[in-house]
């Protein structure tokens, strides 16, 4: 008779694997926080502690895999000059965007910051996100870059959430650089990305790769440097315009592209071919009033993986719940609800390369589950308005929501 740490019984499950099934009726047996064992027949096993999940649905924990999460200030001003017709690039060329967060967050202190970040990080995880990348790049600096991922890995000890750190330097051109970006660029590889290598800071490298911010050649010379310093890749591609960045990106090995709203549909195949993911951002496609659609039929018929994130931010998603994201990316980018679950769970893994891991329901896998207030997975995505997180379990642990 096998003897568990804890049963989650009587619950429908959606495991989000790769086979995506749903089990009726099913019981999780959890050990050493990991997965030791699903069935949907109960026998004669016992438990420490037990949750009966009455008939309601347990997903994998949420990821996302694209957040800025810790900033300082405020551009709400911003939100309402956009509304007057001012774009974001016209913004950006005024002093603001990125460069004004910059500003506020060097002036931030380390306790501010992750103040702000866990009020942030808590909402997140009270709507199921058990997992969350986040950038650093509002510091474009030495001290601030290594401030920010700090305090971004600080969370962790704060709250019951996973952190992946991303070092994000080459974001935007600072003002000690203005006219210079190869400079900066020199900058970022000769000094600060040895600093975060040593320190162990991040795991990825990421950059924008746009017209208002680096260039290919750019991105290049960063993405050489960081793969002899042993970090995984990212990029910031096809936003804005088509930059080929994405197919520099995956060239080079990256496990995700993200935006890419105006990424060629022929290009879709050299994703898939490197097995690069295709983060989706809708959060920040409908805060921009945004037109020009990623090509959702051709990322779909090469079958590249589609994750989808909130891209947390004070400038262009100021958003900070997976649901509604969900929701986002079914109405504008077509997904079917069950793809968009798997773009926050799997599929959001892969692109941070902890899919052996986190993401999906199987045995062996670490115990981040999420038992919903439903037993329709429709009811998470149709009204995101609502929380229908009322467990989280993290590594085993059961945490009550609300």
């Amino acid at each position: 008779m096998m003897h568990y740490d804890l049963l989650i019984e009587n619950v429908k499950v959606m495991t989000c694997d790769d086979q995506n099934n749903i089990l009726e009726c099913a019981t999780i047996a959890i050990s050493k926080g990991v997965i030791a064992k699903i069935f949907t027949q109960k026998g004669s096993e016992t438990a420490t502690n037990s949750l009966d999940g009455r008939g309601q649905l347990l997903t994998p924990g949420l990821i996302d895999c694209h957040t800025h999460l810790v900033y300082a200030g405020s551009r709400a001003d911003e939100f309402a000059m956009r509304l007057e017709g001012v774009s974001y690039a016209e913004i950006a060329a005024q002093g603001g965007g990125i460069v004004s967060t910059v500003a506020a967050t060097r002036k931030a202190s380390a306790e501010a910051l992750t103040k702000s970040a866990k009020e942030r990080a808590q909402m997140m995880f009270n709507h199921g996100t058990t997992t969350v990348e986040i950038k650093s790049g509002y510091g474009l600096d030495l001290h601030t870059e290594v401030k920010m991922l700090q305090v971004a890995k600080s969370l962790e000890n704060i709250l019951p959430i996973s952190v992946v750190p991303t070092f994000l330097g080459v974001h935007a051109i600072p003002k000690e650089y203005e006219n210079n970006a190869d400079g900066y660029v020199d900058y970022v590889i000769s000094t600060v990305l040895p600093v975060i290598a040593k320190e162990n800071l991040a795991k990825f490298v990421d950059a924008f790769c746009e017209s208002i911010a680096f260039n290919r050649s750019q991105v290049e010379r960063l993405f050489k440097a960081a793969k002899k310093l042993g970090f995984h890749l990212k990029l910031h591609a096809e936003q804005l315009t088509d930059q080929k960045g994405s197919v520099l990106a995956a060239k080079y090995g990256a496990n995700s592209v993200d935006h890419l709203e105006f990424l060629a549909a022929d290009d879709c195949a050299i994703l898939a071919e490197h097995n690069t993911v295709a983060v989706l951002l809708p959060g920040a496609f409908y805060f921009l009033k945004e037109t020009q659609l990623p090509p959702m039929d051709a990322l779909k018929s090469n079958a590249v993986p589609i994750a989808i994130a909130t891209d947390a931010n004070p400038g262009s998603s100021p958003f900070l719940t997976l649901p509604l994201m969900m929701n986002m990316a079914c109405v504008f980018f077509g997904l079917s609800i069950q793809d968009a679950f798997k773009g926050v769970t799997i599929n959001a893994a892969k692109a941070l390369d902890i899919a052996d891991k986190v993401g999906s329901i199987e045995v062996g896998k670490q115990a981040d589950l999420i038992l919903w207030r439903t037993d329709n997975i429709n009811d998470i995505v149709y009204n995101p308005t609502m929380n229908f997180c009322e467990r989280v379990i993290k590594a085993g642990e059961v945490i009550k929501i609300g």
